[in-house]
């Protein structure tokens, strides 16, 4: 490789993993020390309450893995434990809404972490960087501040009761160090441009990188710590939860898209979705329509409610139930849909009557040739932090189905079913594209019209992040505010519901790596405030 390139949502971040490069560390020390920091300066999209999963692939050493660092259900928690609490779904699919939002904000809306361990268990076997050196930009930003950008203060100030959930601003007055750190005295949140600080958290990563790994956040004393805290705010994840995370590395599902070999993540992430609406649309001339256009928008649509229809029906933690994601990849399948869309017949969403949420990405590829894709969230934020530890947990209960007996129903350390799709796409044996996104039920059609995009229509990476996209989970179709009007009004007249987003730039964030001849190129979704920065 003639360079090395990462790419994020979040400058700082980006800034730390980039100077990783530069001192010769690979693609996995960049990763981590920009995961950090973005637990830091993007604490509600990320952190050590969280979770994901790293997708890693090191031709030299004859590596490619995904390393599953899912939350888990609480060992307390029972199938029917919230049936007689269901208010609705979410129109995305993405999560349940309960009677007093007790799955998404509080202490009930935990799953055990899996963050930490999975950083600690990337460095140990991908890594050549010290875990404190890994650590240290988090810190200092913490104690010394960072400046709130545009995207953070907005997710903050959204106001999400439309959906039924939480608003995120009573999430951060939830807690008193949530009060003290988003908070003037006053009571006002705290504006773009202000510089944050958060003592507690930057405390809590020096005892992080004092202790050498993670035993002291699922074992020790920040163990002791939480589930005295979830005692007392009848939380159920208890220092038995901590102790028995475990988390799994597997080898990356496959498809193929027009002589392009795509490895992405398996259930419980959603790589198969995205590859299933690849393999779909692989039976239309994607290139020769007008991008954006009334045929490629309506095709796209109905091929998309089609993978969420197999993705709502099937998709769970296959330690617990048989998820058939190889039936579902056949190009059979995929034929057999195509067909369907080609003779008119329009796929329904059955959803329960009642956006894009809240997770970051990672993608780098390093100078050795090593890239990684990593997405990694809070899910949604719970609102509560333990006084003291400055981090906020995860608030990933509520994507849970709160119905006994399906793929995603609740059980005992169960693995919430993920959005996640941290993919690289490969020609020959050479990888060409490192891609992921946050963005909740977004994610899969949004990695996957990015794909398209430089196959299908040969954008180059900035193009293809930044082209004009849509989403379909539900019955409605979404558009950004930059698919044509007279698109919409086409698609109107024959019967469809259209969403138009206010947003310029809207759904998942795509944070992309195209390689050609050697050479690396980013690109960061401008809805997000993110930054490419390539290192020779």
């Amino acid at each position: 490789m003639k360079n090395a390139t990462i790419v994020a949502p979040q400058p700082e971040a980006v800034e730390a993993g980039a100077a990783v490069l530069k001192r010769g560390g690979n693609a996995v020390d960049a990763a981590l020390a920009c995961a950090f920091v973005q637990g830091v300066v993007d604490p509600q999209m990320a952190g050590i309450g969280g979770f994901g999963s790293m997708h890693v692939y090191m031709p030299e050493k004859g590596v490619h893995d995904i390393l599953e660092f899912y939350a888990r259900a609480p060992l307390a928690a029972t199938p029917d434990m919230w049936v007689d609490k269901v208010q609705g779904q979410s129109r995305d699919g993405f999560g349940y809404i309960l009677d007093g939002n007790i799955s998404d904000i509080g202490y009930l809306a935990v799953c055990t972490p899996g963050s930490l361990k999975g950083y600690e268990t990337a460095l140990r076997d991908y890594g050549t960087f010290d875990w404190a050196d890994i650590i240290a930009p988090a810190v200092d930003f913490a104690r010394n501040g960072f400046m709130i950008r545009n995207h953070m203060h907005w997710y903050w100030a959204k106001d999400q009761s439309g959906d039924g959930f939480a608003n995120t601003q009573d999430k951060l007055r939830y807690s008193a160090t949530g009060r003290r750190v988003y908070f003037h005295e006053d009571g006002k949140l705290r504006g773009v441009g202000e510089i944050l600080r958060n003592t507690d958290m930057a405390d809590t990563l020096e005892r992080i990188a004092r202790s050498g790994g993670s035993d002291i956040f699922y074992h020790g004393e920040i163990a002791e710590q939480i589930a005295e805290d979830f005692a007392a705010n009848d939380g159920l994840i208890t220092r038995e939860d901590l102790a028995q995370y475990e988390l799994s590395k597997i080898a990356p599902i496959w498809g193929d898209y027009r002589g392009h070999r795509i490895a992405t993540s398996p259930p419980p992430g959603s790589g198969f979705p995205m590859l299933e609406l690849l393999h779909i649309m692989e039976n239309f001339d994607v290139g020769a329509m007008e991008h954006g256009g009334t045929e490629h928008v309506r095709t796209l649509f109905e091929a998309m409610k089609r993978m969420t229809i197999d993705k709502d029906t099937h998709m769970g933690d296959p330690s617990y139930v048989e998820v058939p994601f190889q039936r579902l990849l056949s190009k059979e399948h995929a034929a057999a849909h195509a067909a369907a869309i080609k003779a008119g017949e329009r796929a329904n969403v059955r959803r329960l009557d009642r956006s894009q949420r809240d997770t970051t990405h990672i993608s780098v590829i390093d100078k050795y040739g090593n890239a990684v894709a990593m997405t990694h969230t809070l899910g949604s934020p719970s609102g509560a932090i333990t006084e003291g530890l400055g981090f906020m947990y995860n608030g990933t209960m509520s994507r849970f189905n709160p119905f006994p007996g399906h793929a995603g129903s609740i059980a005992p350390g169960k693995r919430r079913p993920s959005s996640a799709a941290p993919t690289i796409v490969f020609k020959g044996d050479e990888p060409i594209v490192v891609v992921g996104a946050p963005g909740g039920s977004y994610i899969a059609p949004t990695v996957a019209q990015c794909i398209m995009n430089i196959i299908d229509f040969d954008m180059s990476v900035l193009e293809a992040v930044v082209a004009p996209r849509i989403v379909g989970v539900s019955n409605k179709v979404d558009i950004c505010n930059r698919i044509l009007r007279s698109v919409e009004n086409d698609l109107r007249s024959e019967g469809y519901d259209i969403a138009r987003s206010p947003q310029t730039y809207a759904f998942a964030a795509l944070h992309a790596i195209k390689i050609e001849n050697g050479l690396s190129k980013g690109a960061a979704d401008p809805q997000r405030d993110g930054l490419a920065l390539s290192v020779r």
